[in-house]
């Protein structure tokens, strides 16, 4: 059931993503009908993907982009971002996240604090949405799969290699980069104080209350701006961080039903029954059995 390396599950910011000598992870990402959304996310590390099958919605700092097949994504550190299927038809992407420190993000040479620390200070904004008809893509497309060779066959100094692609690819981008929108907008600060509160809290009773006063927000304002931003309420959003939570609880060797529901928040066991069923088109006991 545990796919590795699969971002099927939400991806947290505090997610380690590679090892941290070399901060860098590949990812396969899949959509289909019974998992048609990755769910508003953010993290330090920037990421590259190439989308290989199907078509999604890509949601950026807020931001709507339809990406086909043979698209290419750039994200850079700390923007919230979300994917969910556009249409029918299974889709499939190739990522790879890593941090900018990686690159030399955190040097005080002139590539750091004219290039890297302005990209992830969002004073420099680069394209996000990379299609077919993007003047960089080819050379960008080149780049990528120069990338996963790299990353795949794993010769002696490729990470090496590693980084003077993924600083190519840059260069490539940084051709397009504007000053413009130079700030991470309001709402989008809002909706990442909430999602973090989520993400401590989950175990807790929460109510909309105490999450529409972190926006300075009535419960009604708030309501309708989570849904907007999420495409899903509030109360769904919290319903799904619990059930990932017991699901890697359950991947953990967790086999009391009754304490992970309510180690996760759900104090209603017939209620989790429900959700994780609705959810996961199986009962948690199904699952466990599977995962043995």
């Amino acid at each position: 059931m545990n796919v590795p390396h699969s971002l099927i599950l939400e991806q947290k910011e505090n997610t380690k993503h590679g090892e941290v000598f070399f901060p860098i992870q590949k990812y396969i990402t899949k959509l289909n009908l019974n998992s048609p959304v990755i769910m508003t996310h953010w993290h330090e590390e920037a990421e590259l993907t190439l989308m290989t099958k199907g078509s999604c919605i890509y949601q950026i700092d807020l931001v709507d982009y339809e990406v086909n097949e043979g698209d290419l994504l750039f994200i850079p550190p700390l923007l919230l971002h979300s994917i969910r299927l556009n249409g029918t038809d299974d889709f499939c992407s190739e990522t790879y996240v890593f941090h900018v420190n990686f690159l030399g993000g955190n040097a005080t040479d002139i590539c750091s604090t004219r290039y890297l620390t302005p990209m992830i200070n969002h004073e420099l904004t680069l394209p996000y949405h990379i299609s077919s008809t993007h003047p960089a893509h080819h050379s960008l497309h080149e780049c990528f799969i120069k990338m996963a060779s790299l990353y795949t066959e794993q010769t002696f100094g490729y990470e090496i290699a590693l980084k003077s692609v993924l600083l190519q690819a840059l260069f490539l981008l940084l051709q397009y980069s504007t000053t413009e929108s130079a700030t991470i907008s309001a709402s989008s600060d809002k909706l990442k104080n909430v999602l973090d509160y989520i993400d401590l809290h989950y175990a807790e009773p929460l109510t909309i209350s105490e999450l529409a006063e972190l926006c300075y927000f009535s419960e009604y304002h708030f309501m309708r701006f989570f849904k907007k931003h999420m495409n899903m309420t509030c109360i769904q959003y919290i319903n799904n961080v619990r059930l990932e939570k017991a699901v890697e609880l359950f991947e953990h060797g967790e086999t009391s039903i009754l304490e992970v529901s309510l180690s996760v928040g759900f104090h209603n066991l017939s209620y989790f029954h429900r959700a994780f069923k609705s959810k996961y088109h199986m009962t948690p006991l199904s699952f466990i059995k599977r995962l043995n």
